[in-house]
């Protein structure tokens, strides 16, 4: 009973895991065969020491899968990764901060934003909105909005292309924010041009 209900778990754990993910444990559980092999062969005159020999190797076995499984987590904390699923979906994991980072080509430029679905519009920085070749210096700031630091004064642009992996877009609105502001907002001008966005067990997913 209790093998069949080890076995069932593994099951489930293994179809969970990935291709590369299974051709490493793959690896990892051939190694192990082949050092017990090795083991086996080298003491079958001493039995006792194979043992003792044996049980070393298996916990340095066991402690080389549990530092792989720790330090994919490790790495996914300390540097999240933006995975572009296919043409349509995108899948962001959530940054340290708690937050979700999305880097877009804005006119082939690579910008950092901060995913805000509480954003009506896409917020540049001064800084970011002269990285794409707008001179902030040229616009007219001509709305108001209310953020974290007070009310900031706004100049409305277009966005010539937004490249996301696959995915353009083009003549997208945003504004440009005449205030302080660290990083730039992906907010519903942009997002809403996905049908479904969905946060769940550490991600947020776009889907078209």
């Amino acid at each position: 009973m209790v093998y069949g209900v080890l076995g069932s778990a593994a099951k489930a754990y293994i179809d969970t895991m990935s291709t590369d993910q299974i051709m490493q444990l793959t690896y990892l559980v051939l190694l192990g065969a082949a050092i017990a092999g090795s083991a086996i062969v080298a003491g079958r005159k001493n039995m006792g020491k194979m043992a003792q020999q044996a049980a070393v190797w298996a916990l340095i076995f066991i402690g080389a899968i549990g530092a792989y499984g720790l330090w994919e987590d490790i790495s996914n904390d300390v540097n999240p990764r933006q995975a572009i699923i296919d043409s349509s979906t995108v899948a962001v994991p959530r940054g340290n901060d708690g937050h979700y980072h999305l880097t877009l080509e804005i006119n082939n430029v690579p910008i950092a934003f901060v995913i805000d679905t509480g954003a009506s519009q896409v917020v540049l920085t001064e800084q970011d909105a002269a990285l794409i070749g707008i001179d902030p210096a040229s616009l007219t700031y001509s709305s108001f909005a209310n953020t974290a630091n007070g009310v900031v004064s706004t100049a409305p642009v277009t966005l010539d292309e937004v490249v996301l992996g696959d995915i353009t877009d083009r003549s997208v609105p945003a504004v440009v924010n005449g205030g302080e502001m660290d990083v730039s907002l992906l907010g519903m001008t942009y997002l809403g041009l996905y049908n479904r966005i969905e946060i769940s067990n550490g991600q947020l997913v776009l889907n078209r």
